[in-house]
């Protein structure tokens, strides 16, 4: 349903994305994993053009795009097959959690207002939010913020679902909410990119885990074997440096 080839992306001299190569199922959940600046965001902001990247071809369902060469029109068509939920939620301040659903439908998809607060309050309600549809964003906990993100880009029922460590902002008491709503996401065949650091999350739920470093992919396969079993060196070290006890003195 997702197909990567060649895919490229620099920053001045910095070349962050080294001709990727990937393809993803219809229901498949990918956790993409590795070490800070290993490329694995820029890869999830390539997907849907937030970045733009230099070579290569994005094809998501029937949106295809050559990185060298884009209409608007294929612009636009490749960005309404994702959506992203983000490291820090980015909802509008200003607006209700059911607001923060329903404005993108109203304005940007032209969806009747009644229709639009229906929808709205049935994905709060998949989220365990209902009970706080009239409270703005200052009032809510990193947790429940964080789940009004995933019912808003539910809302525009895209092909596939962008996670850039969705959990990595969130006080650790708070991080279970949003990956018990994630679990459910996957039970129900939901097809979702994850870049996240948590690897008991990512072993038990994804299906397939990648782990990239230095802008490529190092080693991919099922989730369980990559984190329990990796077999490149690099992954290993990678690895056994979250498990390792850090030993210092005072």
């Amino acid at each position: 349903m997702i197909t990567v080839s060649h895919l490229s992306k620099r920053f001045a001299n910095n070349e962050v994305l080294k001709e990727i190569n990937l393809n993803i199922e219809q229901g498949e959940v990918v956790a993409i994993i590795g070490p800070s600046g290993s490329g694995k965001s820029t890869l999830l902001r390539c997907l849907n053009l937030l970045e733009k990247p230099n070579t290569g071809t994005i094809q998501i369902g029937t949106a295809m795009l050559d990185a060298k060469h884009y209409s608007n029109k294929e612009e636009t068509h490749l960005r309404k097959q994702s959506a992203m939920v983000f490291q820090h939620y980015n909802l509008f301040k200003n607006k209700t959690a059911l607001e923060n659903i329903t404005y993108p439908l109203i304005v940007g998809q032209k969806i009747d207002k009644k229709e639009a607060k229906q929808l709205g309050l049935s994905l709060l309600e998949r989220v365990g939010m209902l009970p706080y549809a009239t409270q703005y964003p200052i009032t809510l906990s990193g947790g429940q913020q964080q789940r009004v993100a995933i019912a808003r880009a539910l809302a525009v029922r895209p092909k596939v679902l962008l996670f850039d460590e969705p959990t990595s902002a969130l006080d650790p008491e708070r991080v279970h909410e949003v990956l018990q709503v994630m679990l459910q996401l996957a039970k129900e065949h939901i097809t979702m990119i994850i870049v996240t650091h948590e690897m008991e999350f990512a072993k038990y739920v994804a299906d397939r885990v990648i782990f990239m470093a230095d802008g490529v992919i190092v080693e991919q396969g099922p989730a369980k074997s990559i984190i329990d079993n990796p077999q490149n060196e690099i992954t290993q070290r990678f690895l056994r440096q979250l498990t390792d006890e850090i030993d210092f003195e005072i």
